[in-house]
């Protein structure tokens, strides 16, 4: 598995994430681990968690996938081996009792609760899952409306979580911080400030990013060029609707989509006619769909780390294979056409 560079961090990462959110709903405790141990044979050494998971989100099962990673590390004891990330749940969130803001006070408690159920001293990455003043992700792009925002508080708020994260640091309990659900001004705003006051500087942004979801693929792309922060891009498969598991809108058993039928409001009526033209693509040239969408996110032209997630070590091995496999420039083109034709299915 190659290894590339963590944005300005000094770390380098497995090019694949490893994502977790499936273990403790979907996975069991074994499964996880087997997945661990399947993933780092391979050569991944990236792994992506938070604190309220597993996914869907909810107060009783919030932490276990991080107690999950906890247990591995603590029965291998391996943890130089790896870069884990997780991130603190934004404000409204179910599994947090009362939905709390991302404040400092909030900030130390979250980071204290997760190292303590991940068994480790220290976090390579800690992310903020969504910014306070809200996000267009989660299909909130179509009403988004960022008129309502006050600018000096958001910077009030920006500096206060850039001055505890310093304080984390110091502390020795996270090395890096990341954003999560991002916008490009945002960004900009967080990087300016960490600059501007000697600050932890953000050093990646985890975004939705898929053939099916291209949201970053303009400013934010121009933001992670120059700015050298990459995209940790989830849910690189639609949510496994470009496997092509769910094509004529059926749900396999113990399935994603048998916990949430619609995937987090990415099925819709146009969803199928685009993931049809990405199967189609795959086919006639004789590739995995989802070694096509791997790879295709792995060849964007601006630094991007996909996050793989997988139910079982068959899927795991099917999407770390991806890391093999190139895109010619017709494939390429194939791709392009079925985008401008369906440029945003959900």
């Amino acid at each position: 598995m190659k290894q590339v560079p963590l944005g300005r961090t000094g770390m380098t990462v497995s090019e694949f994430c490893l994502g977790t959110m499936t273990w403790g709903v979907q996975n069991t405790e074994a499964e996880g681990h087997a997945q661990l141990d399947r993933a780092v044979d391979r050569g991944i050494n990236f792994i992506d968690t938070a604190e309220m998971y597993p996914s869907p989100p909810s107060a009783e099962t919030a932490g276990r996938t991080e107690e999950i990673i906890g247990s591995w590390l603590a029965r291998r004891g391996r943890r130089d081996d790896l870069v884990i990330a997780t991130k603190i749940t934004g404000a409204g969130s179910a599994a947090v009792p009362g939905g709390p803001e991302i404040t400092g006070p909030r900030l130390r408690a979250a980071v204290d609760a997760s190292l303590a159920r991940l068994r480790t001293d220290h976090i390579d990455l800690y992310q903020l899952h969504w910014p306070n003043r809200g996000s267009y992700h989660f299909r909130q792009n179509w009403t988004y409306d960022p008129s309502g925002q006050d600018r000096a508080a958001t910077i009030a708020h920006m500096t206060e979580i850039l001055e505890t994260l310093q304080a984390l640091v110091d502390a020795g309990k996270i090395r890096h911080a990341g954003l999560s659900n991002e916008t490009a001004w945002g960004t900009a705003m967080w990087l300016r400030l960490a600059e501007e006051n000697d600050l932890p500087r953000m050093a990646s942004i985890q975004n939705e990013y898929s053939l099916l979801c291209r949201l970053f693929d303009t400013d934010l792309a121009e933001v992670s060029v120059n700015e050298d922060v990459p995209l940790l891009a989830y849910s690189p498969l639609g949510a496994g609707l470009l496997s092509g598991k769910y094509a004529g809108d059926v749900t396999p058993e113990g399935t994603r989509r048998a916990l949430n039928p619609t995937l987090g409001g990415r099925v819709t009526p146009q969803v199928f006619e685009a993931v049809a033209g990405y199967l189609g693509i795959a086919a006639r040239h004789r590739i995995d769909p989802c070694r096509m969408a791997l790879a295709w996110t792995r060849m964007r032209p601006f630094p991007t780390i996909p996050i793989i997630g997988a139910t079982s070590l068959d899927q795991l091995d099917a999407n770390i294979d991806a890391a093999e496999q190139t895109l010619d420039e017709e494939i390429r083109a194939e791709i392009d056409a079925v985008h401008r034709a369906l440029p945003m299915p959900f």
